[in-house]
């Protein structure tokens, strides 16, 4: 075992612990076996649940046992939200999530090898459940005024909407996965987001209830934006991990405009990268912050990570073709749109004069200025210069039959879209 704990410190991916000599004793001395909790409240995971399958990744090569729980049960009821009631999905729907989530999961964590992860869904335990034994059996270790203490229901409860019977059980049905998994596999860790901490706590306190055991919780850091707004589905800023919801070419881009000031820091969440290496990025961010090397390898490393090295290839292939001089014609179909879905730009046709399209799309605003445009050499069309007033834009000039990139000065770009 190697000496995790100090690890994932280093790293900023620890925020709260329950006893964090006692944990850092267990972790680092033995085996122990973790359980990260996702409920499905939509089809795909998103940037705050990285990190927590990143520590799963860390605790799992470090030799830990690791259970991946997706919540077919938890997940039709969902956790507190701060502001507002959720809304609730049907049970079919959220079948369908929780299936698209186990598979969003598997390509993080080692399913297969001499400490194989294991994969749980706490439907199976929880639907065979009656009410009454969930009351007798879990509701009796929970008080409630201990409950109302807890910082979202407690907000909730201030305000006008209040909270429903519903979303204030939620915090036992978490307990009760703990439990279950410790009785089950000896789980004895549970890791989440900061902001699951009283969910956490719950389950730790069940347990030292129902078992008189001592058990564990860690959590990390919310990771947040510019503003310091949580990033996640709730905020309606979610960076999402499955490809149809966000392209991995805006995916990249998202990574690669990371501030300087906060950089380093994603580098060690995000990254495997060495204290050696995160350290000579470090001084190139202080010392030539202008080549953005810090961006660009982080920007690399987590797109592999989360979409594989061809779509990361694809898409940094794109990028050097749209603000650079590559050749644009070698992009795929998809990640064509993808990387010109946010360019301006106006509708254009086979057949249309080059100066009519310049018009169109917004980069001249008469023809007198189109003309003097092209005259200076300030144009080119698919990274290609055009200087021909008189050039009508033909089949070949859209790239797969949809987009011709027009280029003036070297930033400046916009896409004439055929209709």
């Amino acid at each position: 075992m190697s000496k995790v704990f100090d690890e994932l410190q280093w790293r900023g991916l620890v925020a709260q612990s329950t006893d964090e000599a006692a944990l850092r004793e267990a972790i680092d001395g033995g085996q122990v076996t973790v359980y990260c909790g996702f409920d499905p409240t939509a089809a795909s995971l998103h940037i705050g649940h990285l990190v927590q399958l990143i520590v799963l990744r860390h605790l799992q090569r470090a030799g830990h046992r690791v259970i991946c729980l997706v919540g077919g049960s938890t997940g039709q009821i969902g956790d507190p939200r701060p502001t507002s009631e959720r809304v609730l999905h049907t049970k079919e729907q959220t079948a369908e999530w929780v299936a698209s989530i186990q598979e969003q999961v598997r390509p993080f964590l080692d399913l297969e090898g001499d400490n194989p992860a294991v994969m749980v869904n706490n439907l199976d335990w929880t639907a065979p459940m009656s009410a009454l034994d969930f009351l007798r059996d879990v509701g009796k270790h929970f008080r409630v005024n201990s409950m109302i203490k807890r910082d979202i229901v407690a907000r909730r409860l201030e305000s006008d909407q209040g909270i429903s019977y519903t979303e204030f059980s939620y915090q036992l049905l978490q307990g009760l996965d703990y439990l279950h998994l410790y009785r089950t596999y000896d789980c004895t860790l549970q890791v989440g987001g900061s902001d699951q901490w009283g969910n956490l706590l719950s389950g730790v306190d069940l347990v030292h209830s129902a078992e008189g055991a001592r058990v564990h919780a860690q959590t990390t850091p919310l990771i947040t934006d510019a503003e310091g707004r949580k990033l996640g589905k709730s905020e309606g800023n979610a960076l999402w991990l499955n490809g149809d919801l966000m392209s991995p070419y805006a995916f990249y881009q998202y990574w690669l405009n990371t501030e300087d000031a906060v950089v380093i820091d994603r580098m060690k969440v995000f990254t495997d990268l060495s204290a050696a290496d995160i350290g000579e990025y470090e001084h190139q961010v202080a010392d030539e912050p202008f080549r953005r090397a810090a961006q660009r390898r982080l920007a690399t490393d987590v797109t592999t990570l989360v979409h594989g090295a061809e779509a990361t290839a694809a898409v940094e292939a794109a990028s050097a073709a749209l603000f650079g001089k590559g050749d644009v014609g070698v992009l795929d179909e998809r990640t064509l749109l993808d990387a010109t879905a946010e360019l301006p730009g106006g509708p254009a046709d086979a057949g249309d004069t080059i100066v009519d399209v310049l018009i169109k799309t917004g980069v001249a605003d008469s023809r007198n200025a189109a003309r003097r445009l092209l005259s200076d050499g300030g144009i080119s069309l698919n990274n290609a210069k055009l200087a021909d007033p008189d050039y009508a834009l033909e089949e070949g000039d859209f790239l797969h039959g949809r987009v011709a990139l027009i280029k003036r000065g070297r930033k400046h770009q916009v896409a004439a879209r055929r209709g």
